[in-house]
């Protein structure tokens, strides 16, 4: 990975994440029609709950490509996003969102155990996301209760 020359402010960090967001409520497609994968830089890394790691663009299509592929819809809440700066190139975002899975709809807060509530943690260096690592549910349906006793009886 290239060290960066170009200093950024944390509002154009939040920018580019707020692209990121938005082009998968755009079915992958940036506001100016690129695709989402302009945002990365060549070598950057996604974490993904249940995939794993994917290194560099083609992985990162790969894995947006199959986990994309069981999502039909997505809305991410910007009003509520809470953001928090580290003072350098990482800032992370928290949020909710609601949309519908190949299994079934989901909505924060409806279950309240259930999906919606995520946290991503971005590395924004030149433009360009280095680093994204998603923290989410990715039982979107809440199908999965068998396996956790607190939830049996839904």
């Amino acid at each position: 990975m290239a060290l960066g020359g170009h200093t950024m402010t944390d509002e154009q960090r939040k920018s580019v994440a707020l692209e990121y967001l938005k082009g998968f409520d755009n079915g992958g497609v940036t506001s100016d029609g690129a695709p989402l994968l302009d945002l990365f830089a060549d070598d950057a890394q996604v974490y993904f709950p249940k995939w794993g790691l994917a290194t560099g663009k083609a992985a990162i299509g790969r894995m947006f490509a199959e986990v994309g592929a069981t999502i039909r819809a997505i809305e991410h809440h910007y009003a509520t996003l809470n953001w928090v700066f580290s003072g350098g190139d990482t800032l992370v975002a928290e949020g909710t969102s609601h949309g519908e899975h190949r299994d079934g709809t989901w909505r924060a807060g409806v279950p309240e155990w259930g999906a919606g509530r995520w946290c991503d943690v971005f590395e924004i260096r030149d433009w360009k996301i280095q680093r994204v690592f998603i923290y989410l549910d990715p039982d979107y349906a809440g199908a999965d209760t068998g396996r956790y006793p607190w939830l049996a009886e839904h």
